[in-house]
């Protein structure tokens, strides 16, 4: 009888790869993309090993390796990722992996590991008894609890929203420069918007209290874990309305081609829903400022959610103005979305002595020289100051809530969008 392998990974390639890999070498294979399926799987077919992938749209890797060890203290996992990093390997094995796999996956490699991992099991090896409580991390038993409340805060006859289902989006980290992925995930009402480090399972709110860093990018942290340039995705989150989403990351967002607009596309496949609660906005009520002449960031009531953004930096760039109204989706993705991070070749030197930068690639940012843009083609005439207010979208989420009001910004960046938070909560208090 054949030794039966099960493999699990969201990418259909890798699945009908890995599948005829097994069975030219004399292994009938089970395959999956779901990590809840793949428990089930081994529950009752007891598969003689498993490849698993690291990054799962439903349960991440390093959870599923943990209920697989837990069902089978001798199960036979090799982990396999193409976004993965050394600290990930190390907790992959420490969890009870017999191997870990970069992807692309080499054929004498996933042949190497099958056996040895097999032959491992049936010798014996040593397994502990019993293993480590499971991490703060597991789904099964956390919770997640809205941002504090604001006196500004106003229930509104609109539905909180979360996502459809869960999907897994890879990339490159623009300014760690490494491969990273991340899992999108529906939360309940009145769970709000949360990130999840990967491999420790750091539960860090998407809140001002959160931010660590506004240099280049916004960054948060908590509890010596962070996650870098989150401005992006959650400019497409406000954006969109959605208010419940568990985001599993380890480092920094995927920068993809540095707009918002593949994120918008993500969630168009895989659908918005909206939940059976009314979602609170933070309702600005009088005018709110931070800057002084040379640039200003300010924010004054109004019916619906704008920005007016006033940007000036030397040719090629020149001065450039523009308003948005965030009506619905449609208009965000049409007219912010599409528009790219920007830098100067000026700076690179500076970007590679803090340690930032270091994924920046010809197709993920617009590059600016003395004289002209390098490496691209702009996507609108004045994609600059409607990249800033893609940002300022993204970072004002961070009160926690839908905003209401009108911005006006000129030649302000991350650090004015953290400091009129910080007014407008302090004003609160």
């Amino acid at each position: 009888m054949k030794p039966l392998v099960l493999v699990v990974d969201d990418e259909p390639g890798i699945l009908t790869e890995l599948a005829n890999i097994l069975k030219d070498e004399g292994f009938a294979t089970l395959t999956t993309p779901s990590g809840e399926e793949a428990v089930e799987l081994y529950r009752t077919r007891r598969p003689a090993a498993v490849f698993l992938d690291i990054w799962l749209p439903d349960r991440d890797g390093l959870e599923t390796l943990r209920l697989l060890r837990e069902i089978d203290p001798a199960a036979a996992v090799i982990m396999i990722s193409g976004h993965g990093d050394a600290p990930t390997a190390v907790t992959s094995i420490k969890l009870g992996a017999f191997d870990y796999l970069e992807k692309p996956l080499a054929y004498s490699r996933v042949v190497e590991a099958v056996r040895g991992a097999i032959e491992s099991a049936r010798a014996g090896r040593d397994v502990p008894s019993t293993f480590p409580p499971r991490a703060a991390g597991a789904e099964a038993s956390r919770t997640f609890a809205l941002p504090p409340a604001l006196s500004l805060l106003h229930e509104v006859p609109v539905p909180q929203r979360t996502i459809c289902s869960s999907t897994v989006i890879y990339g490159l980290g623009l300014h760690s420069g490494s491969r990273t992925g991340m899992v999108i995930q529906p939360l309940p009402p009145n769970s709000g918007i949360h990130f999840l480090t990967l491999p420790k399972g750091t539960a860090i709110p998407a809140h001002l209290a959160a931010v660590a860093e506004t240099e280049y990018a916004t960054t948060l942290a908590r509890d010596g874990e962070e996650i870098r340039t989150v401005e992006h995705l959650l400019s497409t989150l406000h954006a969109a309305g959605i208010t419940n989403l568990l985001i599993k990351v380890r480092g920094e967002i995927p920068v993809l081609d540095g707009s918002a607009l593949e994120f918008c596309q993500r969630l168009e496949e895989v659908g918005i829903e909206d939940q059976p609660a009314q979602r609170r906005e933070l309702v600005i009520d009088r005018r709110y400022e931070v800057g002084g002449d040379a640039k200003s960031l300010a924010i004054e009531p109004a019916d619906v959610f704008s920005v007016a953004y006033h940007l000036r930096y030397p040719s090629p760039i020149g001065e450039q103005r523009y308003e948005f109204v965030l009506r619905d989706l449609a208009a965000y993705r049409e007219e912010i979305a599409p528009a790219r991070t920007f830098g100067f070749l000026r700076d690179v030197p500076m970007m590679n002595e803090l340690g930032l930068g270091s994924g920046g690639r010809l197709d993920n940012f617009i590059l600016v020289g003395e004289d002209n843009v390098i490496n691209t083609e702009l996507r609108f005439p004045d994609e600059f100051v409607r990249h800033k207010i893609l940002d300022i979208i993204g970072d004002l989420y961070l009160l926690g809530y839908p905003v209401r009001g009108r911005v006006t910004a000129r030649f302000t960046g991350h650090r004015d969008n953290v400091a009129l938070q910080r007014a407008i909560v302090a004003a609160c208090a």
